[in-house]
């Protein structure tokens, strides 16, 4: 393996976050904090528990998952579509190294971005409301797997979109309202039965909801099925990832 190549990458992309430090870290912070500030005050003063634990506890695994798979995927996507907006990743693509070491390096830095962007949340949640997790390993492994699960997403999207318009499509209009209707903000049992049948359908709860249960134990699904869930969602933008790289699709030609 070309580690040279894969650190090149990687370290590009990251110094990429410091020199746009406001937009990848700052604003995705205050953004939360308005969060915790509305939802908090206007809907946690009408619901004062879910499951035992305090409202504005409760939404904070929603909060932080909904902030990772957003940054996932704007950072993945906008850091594979530059270099094919430019023509630089014809340069990338002749060099010696692989394709695998061309998505390590790539997802690799996306991934990273976001599990920082995420901690930074969980203690600036801390600063809030109380918080606990019951189960730390359980809570960084969902956290690691969503990461990079979704940075894969988001690199399939670079690839696939030929402008600027096509590279916001997939974040605005299938990837926010999955994680706002996913049990961000609540419980799928506060829902009607027949929407609750049909909140199954949506891949997002079973991230949230197994995310939520390394905190207080509580879920919405099977812990195990959530895993399952994540490890599939993680299996097929592997799959087409090497699909991708296997025909050349928008990236020979």
């Amino acid at each position: 393996m070309n580690l040279y190549a894969v650190k090149a990458i990687f370290l590009f992309e990251m110094a990429r976050t410091r020199r746009t430090l406001f937009q990848s870290i700052v604003s995705p912070v205050i953004s939360t904090s308005l969060y915790f500030v509305v939802f908090g005050a206007a809907i946690g003063s009408r619901i004062s528990e879910i499951g035992g634990i305090s409202y504005g506890s409760f939404i904070v695994p929603g909060l932080i998952m909904l902030s990772i798979l957003m940054n996932s995927v704007s950072n993945a996507s906008f850091s594979i579509f530059f270099p094919k907006f430019t023509g630089t990743v014809y340069e990338l693509m002749s060099a010696p190294i692989s394709s695998f070491e061309i998505i390590l390096g790539y997802v690799g830095a996306a991934a990273t971005k976001s599990i920082i962007l995420g901690l930074i949340i969980l203690a600036t949640a801390g600063l809030f409301v109380p918080l606990q997790i019951a189960h730390p390993f359980w809570m960084f492994l969902f956290l690691f797997l969503t990461a990079v699960s979704f940075s894969l997403l988001g690199f399939i999207i670079g690839i696939w979109a030929d402008n600027f318009e096509k590279l916001q499509i997939v974040p605005l209009l299938i990837v926010t309202p999955l994680v706002f209707l996913g049990g961000s903000f609540y419980s799928i049992d506060m829902l009607p039965p027949i929407w609750q049948k049909i909140t199954l359908f949506n891949p997002v709860l079973y991230l949230i909801s197994g995310f939520r249960w390394s905190f207080y134990e509580i879920n919405d699904v099977g812990v195990g099925l959530s895993l399952a869930m994540v490890l599939l969602f993680l299996g097929l933008c592997v799959a087409t990832v090497w699909w991708i790289f296997k025909t050349g699709y928008r990236v020979k030609s």
